[in-house]
């Protein structure tokens, strides 16, 4: 499903508050009980929240990501703008590393009329959004195939991003915690992000603001190790505090 802006606005709200009521989150959005509850249950029905007698949360886990068709749905509107900030900041002419995600995919998207761009990636929707434009070279990494989202991980995948030398590493995260730590589900694809970072000149991380305080198993990097990051809403505080620390630009979408 795609949810509607009210929908959206429920996933953000039990996301960044945690679990919540039926009531509580009718008295947010002004609406009656039997409307969250519809909202609720299509919500619930999707996989996008999980229900508990009386209310809702987040159907999270440290050691397993949400479903990519799933992901794909959440905060796509905040992706979209994100993509569309990340989009008019990339020059025309310059060599990208882009990894996996579904954010990373939507700045795909908005650059498909750039001219002379030189992109790697380890991410066949990115490689299939990016070779629509002729203007564009786009670069395979070798390894192996994930089905469930198309990203290509493995030593082979490392070993072939070493090659380069880029001008921008454009990352995505699964989770941010409140010290600085940059987190995601899969040992493999962090290695694969870990060496995106060694390899570009600059580092410019993509990310909605549910990323925030969510919780993921393996370690990526902290945030002093970006030069940008790109998001929809003022993170919280304390990220605030280390972005500032470490003079890292934040651009909010």
């Amino acid at each position: 499903m795609t949810p509607t802006p009210r929908q959206s606005g429920i996933i953000s709200a039990v996301n960044e508050r945690g679990p919540q009521t039926i009531e509580a989150l009718a008295d947010m959005f002004d609406v009656t009980l039997q409307t969250v509850r519809r909202d609720v249950t299509r919500l619930a029905d999707a996989g996008l929240l999980a229900r508990f007698h009386g209310g809702v949360r987040m159907p999270e886990s440290t050691t397993e990501n949400i479903a990519y068709r799933k992901r794909q749905a959440i905060a796509a509107q905040e992706k979209r703008r994100i993509a569309q900030a990340v989009a008019q900041r990339v020059p025309n002419g310059c060599s990208l590393v882009m990894n996996v995600g579904t954010t990373i995919e939507a700045v795909a998207y908005e650059l498909r009329n750039h001219t002379g761009l030189r992109v790697i990636t380890n991410n066949l929707n990115v490689a299939a959004l990016l070779s629509t434009n002729q203007s564009c070279e786009v670069i395979v990494a070798g390894g192996v195939v994930r089905a469930s989202d198309q990203a290509i991980t493995g030593e082979a995948t490392v070993d072939f991003i070493r090659q380069f030398k880029v001008d921008i590493g454009l990352i995505g995260i699964s989770g941010i915690e409140m010290d600085g730590t940059l987190r995601d589900y899969d040992y493999r694809e962090v290695r694969v992000a870990r060496t995106i970072i060694e390899q570009s000149r600059e580092v410019w991380l993509a990310t909605d603001h549910t990323k925030f305080k969510r919780d993921a198993m393996v370690k990526l990097a902290e945030l002093r190790e970006i030069d940008r990051l790109f998001t929809d809403q003022a993170p919280p505080p304390d990220i605030r505090e280390i972005l500032q620390r470490h003079d890292v630009d934040c651009i909010i979408a």
